[in-house]
């Protein structure tokens, strides 16, 4: 059995919605200091929903791979979805991960969750 699923390897080799968004107005960075990956995700609201979203992530394969499938998971989603995306939920769309990267799917969850904290404060919304 392969350690990574097909779809986790198609996420790392073509990443989606890589790159920084100059007016985003909910940036979220977070990292793991155990493992060096560093998660950057930028999200373009309006109306209570993300037209776009795009990130920067240095780290392993694993980290991107999971970078790329949040992004694809919020993308056109209201925020009151958005904010429900778990850890789990990505590992899962990437159709499993070893035990050991599972810290990649929770950085991608804090990192989404950090931006909307980061559009909150920006704007004075509740989220």
């Amino acid at each position: 059995m392969a350690l990574y699923s097909e779809k986790l390897m198609d996420h790392f080799r073509n990443p989606r919605n890589m790159g920084s968004i100059e007016d985003a107005n909910g940036i979220g960075e977070v990292g793991n200091a155990k493992c060096g990956d560093i998660m950057k995700i930028y999200l373009k609201i309006e109306n209570d929903v993300v037209k776009d979203v795009k990130f920067e992530t240095f780290g392993c394969g694993s980290a991107i791979a999971s970078s790329s499938m949040a992004t694809e998971m919020i993308k056109g989603k209201p925020l009151s979805e958005v904010k429900k995306l778990t850890n789990k939920a990505v590992a899962e769309a990437l159709d499993g991960m070893p035990p050991h990267k599972m810290h990649c799917s929770v950085l991608a969850e804090e990192a989404v969750l950090s931006a909307l904290k980061d559009y909150g404060e920006r704007t004075g919304k509740t989220v």
